[in-house]
């Protein structure tokens, strides 16, 4: 996935469009509820990710269930997240290396984990 491919899923999927905050092309998502961030789309030089080679690299970072973060950080295509809490998010390389749906299943993740959270009703008695 690319990241306009991204973008279309998003908007049919939550109905959100990606936020420009600062003056590049690296683009936030954000909740519809709350306007948390669930997504971060950015081109990084591929030194400060760790990787060989010349340029930049274009980068998902997710929110994630910690548990399942040290796993993926073993596979090709995640890496520790750029520039993020590195415990709670994970960078995706958009390279082709993660496959669509992959991809998809941590967006729905990172979503739901950017919820606004369940108010319990306070018993009074």
């Amino acid at each position: 996935m690319n990241r306009q491919e991204i973008f279309r899923w998003v908007k049919r999927q939550y109905g959100t469009e990606p936020d420009y905050p600062w003056q590049d092309d690296n683009a936030v998502l954000r909740h519809r509820k709350n306007r948390k961030w669930y997504g971060l789309i950015m081109s990084v030089e591929r030194h400060r990710l760790g990787l060989s080679g010349e340029g930049e690299a274009e980068v998902l970072n997710v929110k994630c269930d910690p548990e399942l973060i040290g796993a993926l950080r073993t596979r090709p295509g995640f890496l520790p997240a750029y520039h993020m809490n590195k415990a709670q998010w994970i960078s995706i390389l958009l390279d082709g290396t993660v496959p669509e749906k992959e991809i998809r299943n941590l967006l729905d993740m990172s979503y739901g984990l950017t919820e606004p959270k369940k108010r319990q009703a306070s018993g009074s008695s």
